[in-house]
């Protein structure tokens, strides 16, 4: 790598993943996206991130860890910006993201119900007859030997 001169206080893409946990991919991804808006350049064309970018960051990496879409997510910065929001802007978007959460842990919980009956209904012996991917395949169990649920 050429040497490069960083602006104080800047650090490279590598510095930056360290520091935030967020992946050199990643970040350049958020970049591609606009999530961190521009991002300062070395005379050689390298990334340089400043302490705002940086705290952008966490906040991308939190916002994720809590399973925010990247909408959600560009809401959510884009009100975090904006020194002059009312809270309530906020709030909808968290309340909406809990409504699906709430519908994702439903959908789980009902997957995990039917997993669990086709496991109970399947006795795991050395016979080819399975109910599991009788379910998967959408056939009817012809084994009297295993319930077919």
């Amino acid at each position: 790598m050429s040497s490069m001169h960083l602006a104080a206080g800047a650090v490279t893409i590598g510095q930056a993943a360290s520091e935030t946990g967020v992946s050199s991919k990643m970040i350049r991804h958020y970049e591609s996206l606009g999530l961190l808006g521009g991002i300062a350049r070395t005379d050689g064309g390298y990334r340089t991130y400043g302490a705002s970018e940086l705290h952008t960051l966490r906040f991308i990496r939190r916002a994720r860890d809590l399973g925010f879409s990247i909408e959600e997510i560009r809401q959510l910065l884009s009100l975090w910006q904006d020194k002059q929001r009312a809270s309530r802007e906020v709030r909808q978007v968290a309340a909406r993201h809990i409504a699906e959460l709430e519908q994702r842990i439903a959908q789980l919980q009902a997957m995990r119900a039917t997993l669990a009956a086709l496991v109970d209904g399947c006795t795991g012996d050395d016979r080819p007859t399975c109910p599991i991917l009788s379910d998967l395949a959408g056939e009817p169990c012809s084994s009297t030997e295993h319930h077919c649920h």
